[in-house]
């Protein structure tokens, strides 16, 4: 099955899907700041797949996926896609993939969450964080 639209509105679709600062991406940095988790940077574009939070010092690394997008199986159907959306969905777990090996290789340590998680629940995505970057860094708060 082809794309039903031209490689112009299809552009003009996907330019439009916000990509950074979504809901549960400002939900999750809300709940770490009240964690008094703060000093991440945002969207690094000298990392590997650029994490939505990024903490420097401590090289933890933290994604919030789309479910649908990054082919969450309750939510990502592939056997109703077509040709375009199989192949588009592939290329984002595969990046995915190559994101995560790339940091751990610099030694980071990675965490991702799904967009729905954050959403039901931010703190315990935000303690979750927290929790690593305490074992990262040796210490217990």
């Amino acid at each position: 099955m082809v794309d039903h639209l031209s490689k112009a509105g299809r552009s003009r679709v996907m330019a439009a899907i916000r990509s950074k600062d979504t809901k549960p991406e400002v939900a999750l940095r809300q709940a770490l700041r009240a964690l008094g988790r703060s000093g991440y940077r945002l969207h690094r574009k000298d990392l590997p797949g650029r994490p939505d939070i990024a903490f420097i010092g401590r090289k933890v690394a933290v994604f919030v996926d789309g479910a649908y997008w990054h082919g969450h199986p309750e939510h990502w159907h592939p056997e109703t896609a077509s040709d375009y959306w199989l192949a588009k969905i592939a290329r984002n777990q595969e990046r995915d993939r190559a994101a995560n090996e790339a940091l751990a290789a610099k030694g980071w340590q990675v965490v991702r969450f799904w967009d729905f998680e954050v959403q039901a629940n931010p703190d315990a995505c935000a303690q979750a964080v927290a929790s690593l970057i305490d074992e990262v860094s040796g210490s217990v708060t």
